[in-house]
């Protein structure tokens, strides 16, 4: 197996892909690999995926890469991504769970009135006030990206080695139909252990987000059902019983593959109060709460804190925004960003997304048109601009938008490359990361205190000795960080 390793780091084979197959075109693999990671974003979308859509999608990649090929390449055969290849591109990726039979995708409208109607009779057979019933959707934000006519944006596509894939991030939302309780948020990102998180000490645990990751920044479904045991069950009991309301819950999404059908042997048993129900498919962007303006919502307030925070560094400090986004605008910034946009995200917000599953819940002022809300998107757009021109951006209010737009744009063959690449090289990361734990695993544990002893006794001469106090604490440290943890 060790003798093999080389081979298989080696293999240019779509990642998921359990077999090996000689004499396959490199062009053939390349689309092969991109696919995956675009099934895997479409997914992240709720989207329903039939086969048709997924070859159509292959036959476009194909031509996208052939057309980077140089004039006398021979590879440039006809693909026509046919019934046979999809079988043997299943087999190999075993995306079978995923794949959805019949016409193309659309918003089923019959559908979803028919589960209106039926959800509607389960609410009231059940008894279920709208502080009991909860929707939860994923979204991916791309967390340090800035409207595409600032100079920051457009700077930063022009720098070489630019990645702007590496800054993606998916959240997952949950609120119930009352608009008085929100989940605190799941989100998954490419390091366990950013090194902004080590400087800064920081305790995951008292973060406002679910922290988990993944080298696809993906929500699994080992991560959605780890979220629902320690963070969304937990939460939603003590919630119902400082409501003293009865303990029975429904939660409500949609049928992704991140989202396992048999939950109900995967949580703690002692959530055995909540119940899951899914949406049909082709129903969500027409019912899901989550859809109908709360995640854009949260977008738009996210990038007002953004802007603000931005605002504030620039003039209370010496740093110029540019310095300020290349080189201090971290992943801890984000979070804390992410924290007061979600916080913004309003009771009247979340209460009105669900007129369309559950109507009757819904504040009637919100069906009639009265009331005001001052966090109301447009208000919060027209907030953005405002502070984009107080640091000298030129933001419209189409620029705003078009970039809430940008976070749900379906990504081109380039941008798949990208992500793929980073993919590739986080998993190398995270092999080498192994292979050195596994070395260190092989020194006898007598040679390793020996080490220490000796380290302790020089660090404490320098201490005690060195002319140059903060150099002696430099190289201790240095060292220490170094060598990691026993």
């Amino acid at each position: 197996m060790v003798a093999k390793k080389k081979e298989i780091k080696d293999a240019v084979v779509a990642k998921g892909v359990t077999m090996l197959t000689k004499m396959r075109s490199p062009v053939l693999e390349e689309v092969e690999k991109l696919l995956l990671v675009w099934i895997n974003e479409k997914q992240l979308a709720g989207d329903t995926l039939m086969t048709s859509i997924i070859c159509e999608k292959a036959r476009q990649l194909h031509e996208d890469l052939v057309k980077k090929l140089p004039a006398n390449s021979g590879d440039v055969s006809e693909f026509k991504a046919s019934k046979g290849w999809f079988e043997r591109f299943k087999n190999r990726t075993g995306i079978h769970s995923v794949v959805r039979h019949g016409e193309a995708a659309s918003s089923d409208h019959k559908a979803a009135e028919k589960y209106v109607h039926e959800f509607q009779e389960y609410i009231e057979a059940e008894g279920l006030k709208p502080e009991q019933v909860f929707n939860c959707d994923e979204t991916g934000l791309f967390w340090k990206k800035m409207p595409k006519k600032t100079f920051i944006a457009q700077e930063e596509k022009a720098m070489p080695g630019h990645k702007p894939m590496k800054d993606r991030l998916t959240l997952m939302f949950c609120a119930n139909a009352s608009g008085d309780f929100k989940v605190k948020p799941l989100l998954v990102y490419y390091s366990e252990n950013p090194s902004v998180f080590r400087k800064n000490n920081v305790m995951k645990s008292k973060l406002c987000v679910f922290w988990k990751s993944n080298s696809n920044a993906w929500v699994t479904r080992e991560i959605f059902v780890e979220w629902f045991n320690e963070v969304f069950g937990p939460s939603v009991k003590e919630y119902l019983l400082e409501k003293k309301l009865d303990l029975k819950c429904l939660l409500v999404m949609d049928n992704a593959p991140a989202h396992p059908p048999n939950l109900d042997d995967l949580i703690f048993e002692e959530f055995g109060f909540i119940t899951v129900k899914f949406l049909p498919p082709n129903t969500t962007p027409l019912l899901q709460p989550m859809d109908q303006q709360v995640i854009a919502n949260f977008k738009k307030l996210y990038t007002k804190a953004m802007f603000h925070r931005c605002l504030t560094v620039i003039t209370d400090t010496h740093l110029t925004l540019r310095e300020f986004w290349r080189e201090h605008f971290s992943i801890l910034h984000c979070i804390t960003l992410i924290g007061k946009a979600w916080e913004g995200v309003t009771t009247r917000t979340s209460n009105s997304a669900w007129r369309k599953l559950w109507p009757d819940c819904v504040d009637k002022r919100d069906f009639e048109g009265f009331g005001t809300d001052p966090d109301e998107p447009m208000s919060v757009v027209k907030s953005i601009v405002a502070l984009g021109s107080s640091m000298g951006l030129d933001v419209s209010l189409e620029d705003v938008e078009e970039l809430v737009e940008d976070h749900n744009e379906e990504l081109t063959t380039e941008e798949l490359q990208e992500l793929q690449q980073e993919e590739q090289h986080i998993a190398a990361q995270n092999l080498a990361a192994e292979e050195e734990e596994e070395r260190w695993k092989k020194v006898p544990s007598s040679e390793i205190k020996e080490i220490f002893t000796i380290w302790g006794k020089m660090e404490s001469f320098m201490e005690k000795h060195h002319p140059n106090k903060v150099v002696a604490s430099h190289i201790g440290n240095m060292y220490s960080d170094s060598l990691g943890p026993f």
